[in-house]
């Protein structure tokens, strides 16, 4: 016999045991109450579900919320910072630029103080709101962190270590700001 058949017979069953029940309890009243409980408690079971799955997903969805919002705040001065990274380089820049002559002149000597000054108002700013610099020379390189710009072929450091810095790079908090420019030891040929 195929399943189709045997679905068939069994539906034709099903179908007379419920109309046998259903002739029999118009008889005996405590069947039909019984049907009626039996019912009751299906429905019961099928609301008490229904109401575990909404409250699960009400939490699942104050949890994500909840967590946007903390990343939200934890990270919303994300776009500002990376802006205000160029500032940071250019004031770098500016520094490094200064010689040492120039550094000693009575004239620029003030001009210097508060650009270094500055500077580290900067760093200390930054610090406060969880933005810190990547260290990169002498580390192995991290693609998380440090992208390579070349390759430098030395004796001095194992291939794959970070030897120069082109550009500094930026967490904040947990996450990358910006990638450090990096040169990369390679073996020299």
């Amino acid at each position: 016999m195929s399943n189709e058949a045997n679905r068939n017979e069994a539906v034709d069953v099903n179908e007379a045991e419920a109309d046998l029940r259903h002739e029999t309890a118009e008889g005996a009243p405590e069947v039909a109450e019984h049907d009626r409980l039996a019912e009751l408690e299906a429905q019961i079971a099928e609301a008490k579900a229904a109401v575990l799955y909404a409250q699960a997903e009400t939490q699942n969805v104050r949890r994500r919320a909840e967590k946007e919002a903390a990343d939200a705040r934890t990270y919303a001065a994300t776009g500002f910072a990376r802006d205000i990274l160029s500032v940071a380089d250019n004031l770098s820049r500016a520094l490094a630029a200064i010689p040492a002559e120039l550094r000693e002149d009575e004239k620029l000597k003030g001009l210097v103080t508060g650009l270094e000054a500055t500077g580290r108002e900067l760093d200390s700013v930054f610090a406060r709101h969880g933005i810190s610099k990547i260290v990169a020379t002498g580390e192995a390189l991290d693609p998380n962190r440090h992208q390579a710009m070349m390759e430098i072929p030395t004796a001095d450091a194992e291939p794959g270590t970070v030897v120069q810095e082109i550009q500094t790079g930026y967490m904040i908090k947990d996450r990358l700001l910006r990638p450090a420019l990096v040169g990369v030891a390679k073996k020299p040929e």
